[in-house]
């Protein structure tokens, strides 16, 4: 594990200009349109960060849905807990991890992996849990803009057990099952 002392400061910066972004660009819209997430909707946001998709995520989905927020940095869960709390939003639970969920298998709808993939040490035992934890009509929402979208299909197509679905404005859609093939670009 990292040592956290030393990274908070670079977090809160890296927090301070994630938030910025979304008051931008509140990702509201683009989880309804591009992720699809509905009322009701279990979601995991793996690698939230500060947690401005997690608790769009949470509003979204509702009071029957449920929002799971993992993170390897104990600032950004304690983040997103504080800003829950604050928007009385009770349908999130934080997950301090680096791969390992804990969460039951096939029990998520949509994954939200954005923004972190080009940093994981274990990518391919990441996409492996994700595929655990997601419903047979799950979806990854997936964005990274440190990868070129050739890149990305190169690396999720490639026996990782998803297929694309659809290619938004801002992230590419897989759902799970296959081998990588195509389909809907």
């Amino acid at each position: 594990m990292p040592d956290f002392a030393q990274s908070n400061l670079s977090f809160r910066m890296m927090a301070a200009f994630i938030g910025m972004r979304n008051r931008l660009n509140p990702p509201r819209d683009m989880l309804e349109t591009e992720a699809e997430l509905k009322p009701g909707s279990r979601v995991l946001d793996f690698g939230c960060g500060p947690g401005g998709h997690s608790i769009a995520a949470a509003r979204i989905v509702g009071p029957r849905g449920r929002v799971f927020a993992l993170d390897i940095h104990p600032l950004a869960l304690e983040m997103v807990e504080r800003t829950a709390e604050k928007n009385n939003l009770t349908n999130i639970e934080t997950i301090h991890s680096d791969c390992e969920t804990e969460l039951d298998t096939e029990s998520i709808d949509t994954v939200l992996l954005y923004d972190i993939y080009h940093i994981l040490s274990e990518p391919e035992t990441v996409l492996e849990e994700l595929n655990r934890v997601l419903k047979p009509e799950g979806r990854l929402s997936f964005s990274d803009h440190h990868m070129r979208d050739e890149d990305i299909l190169r690396s999720i197509g490639n026996g990782t057990g998803f297929r694309l679905q659809s290619k938004g404005g801002k992230t590419l859609t897989f759902l799970k099952g296959g081998n990588g093939e195509q389909r809907n670009t």
